[in-house]
């Protein structure tokens, strides 16, 4: 019996248990009555949450008549684990009124459950239970507390629970350097980096991940690559974890040549580098490059999740190059893939951008579920292709749903405002944006807004809106108000806009293009020769205008 026991003990061990041999353990625990021995019943509930079977697990618990803390803090990770967040948040509010006190790893599992719900409210509940518990801040629950307010973008909560540590271990580092790196603060993450050092910490390949995270910027690249020297020598560049970080780094800093340097020097490149490199060629617009990854992606034998393909249909949008959307979307359906919610809005974008609207409506139709991101992919189409009124009674069908609209909606909206000419509309978004939803505009809402009333004729008012904005106003937005400028044939306010564009802008050519053909129409011939003669002397040449459609 002895060794029985041992051999079943060796096998419930044992991480990766298929759902019929997890029924078949719980049906020899039950056969030999020690099912109600929480040991053998808290290994059975964790392999029924592995198996997704959420069901079995919760029955298997309510049949304990005595449940220690491992037996609860096992349904809480299982409810966790499968994304039933609310449900394990109710039965560790059942646990504080039981007999069993809750230890570090039921707050651990409950912050995580709180901050993957992005639930601010719970987890401050959370957090002053755990302050009242007396249990006092260890390694386990400061990781868990730092890494839940980073997620929440609560990154000065975050620090000031790692200030209050006494015991900082490397673990605790990571999570706040991640942390800095998840909300853009790659500065403090990296004074975070060097006062580790200081203390004598040494860091690890997770270190490094945490600081790369932060690097989003081209501006940032000499950074980033002093971070891959540290790597080089400390050999940390042999990580794959790191040096996938690495991939991404260089591409979202659009540096290809690197990236694939790094890549082609990796054995076996996993989904998430594949999906950096090719997200990378995207992003760096060389979209032919993405496709031809992908298939090489495919021929090593990976198979793409839903980001991915994602990001692919957008690249087939960018080109407008219909056939390959169209077989990205075939190969969505093969893989099961189309009825995800970034998947089908890829393909509402997709569909429209090439020309053929009816077809991302009706993708947009037949989805079986719809967020934010689906409203304001079929908002921006029906905006392009003139539809205002149809986009705004989906904007109405948004609220009547208690979606909340973000900062891509009201862009959509004022597009559409902006293809139609309905200044009166514009005006209100952008107020309702502001003062009913507390979301700031930003340079994309002021673009669709400045032209809306520029191309109407109120050149001054944009003008003033533009200068109100103050510091370094983006060149888009300037150069927006130029093209109305040319519309309306003002010379003056032309030349008042370009200069503030040619201070604020390195690559002035294509502004100086737009200035020469307004001149041009007003006959003014030496103002034409002088800003082509510029262009000349920089190397610049106005590229012929071409179209092409694909056969």
């Amino acid at each position: 019996m002895f060794v029985h026991f041992k051999s079943l003990v060796f096998e419930l061990s044992k991480q990766n248990q298929t759902l019929s041999i997890t029924k078949s353990f719980h049906a020899l625990l039950i056969k030999t009555c020690i099912f109600h021995d929480p040991f053998y019943s808290t290994k059975i509930i964790r392999h029924y949450a592995n198996n997704n079977d959420i069901v079995s697990a919760h029955n298997l618990f309510d049949e304990m008549p005595h449940r220690t803390v491992y037996l609860w803090n096992s349904i809480i990770r299982a409810y966790a684990q499968t994304h039933h967040f609310l449900d394990g948040f109710t039965l560790f509010k059942q646990m504080l009124a039981s007999e069993i006190k809750p230890d570090n790893f039921t707050f651990a599992c409950v912050l995580r459950a709180c901050s993957e719900r992005l639930d601010l409210d719970a987890l401050k509940v959370v957090h002053g239970q755990l302050i009242a518990s007396d249990m006092g801040l260890d390694s386990i629950c400061g990781s868990a507390l730092v890494s839940a307010y980073s997620k929440l973008a609560r990154i000065d909560d975050a620090r000031m629970v790692f200030d209050r540590l006494n015991e900082r271990d490397l673990v605790l580092y990571n999570t706040m350097i991640s942390g800095y790196g998840s909300c853009g603060y790659w500065m403090k993450g990296l004074h975070l980096f060097i006062v580790m050092r200081r203390m004598g910490d040494q860091p690890d390949g997770y270190t490094v991940v945490g600081l790369l995270s932060g690097l989003t910027y081209s501006s940032l690249l000499e950074i980033g690559q002093e971070i891959h020297g540290y790597c080089l020598r400390n050999g940390f560049d042999s990580n794959a974890h790191v040096s996938s970080m690495l991939v991404s780094m260089y591409s979202r800093c659009s540096c290809m040549h690197s990236a694939c340097k790094v890549f082609d020097g990796l054995m076996q490149p996993d989904l998430v580098t594949w999906s950096a490199l090719i997200s990378g060629f995207s992003q760096s617009g060389e979209y032919r490059n993405a496709l031809v990854s992908f298939r090489e992606m495919n021929v090593e034998g990976r198979k793409p999740d839903s980001i991915l393909i994602a990001t692919l249909l957008a690249v087939t949008a960018q080109m407008v190059v219909l056939s390959r959307g169209v077989e990205i979307h075939g190969y969505a359906i093969r893989h099961n893939l189309h009825t995800e919610i970034m998947v089908s809005s890829a393909l509402v974008d997709m569909y429209s951008k090439c020309g053929f609207l009816d077809l991302g409506i009706k993708v947009f139709e037949q989805m079986p579920k719809r967020n934010i991101v689906s409203y304001n992919s079929i908002i921006a189409s029906l905006g392009l292709y003139g539809h205002a009124s149809w986009a705004f009674e989906v904007f109405r069908e948004v609220l009547e749903k208690g979606l909340k609209p973000d900062e891509s909606t009201f862009s959509a909206l004022l597009s559409a405002c902006c293809h139609g000419g309905l200044v009166k509309e514009g005006r209100e978004f952008l107020r309702r944006m502001d003062v009913d939803f507390g979301i700031k505009a930003k340079t994309e809402h002021y673009v669709h807004f400045v032209k809306l009333i520029g191309m109407a004729g109120e050149l001054e008012e944009a003008y003033k809106l533009v200068d109100s904005l103050g510091g370094h106003v983006d060149s888009g937005i300037w150069g927006a108000l130029l093209s109305c400028c040319d519309v309306h044939n003002d010379s003056k306010m032309a030349e008042l806009v370009a200069q503030r564009l040619f201070d604020n802008k390195p690559d002035k050519s294509t502004y100086k293009v737009t200035l020469s053909n307004l001149h041009a129409g007003n006959g003014r011939w030496d103002d034409v020769k002088n800003l082509r003669d510029e262009l000349d002397d920089v190397g610049n040449k106005k590229i012929r205008g071409t179209s092409w459609i694909e056969i």
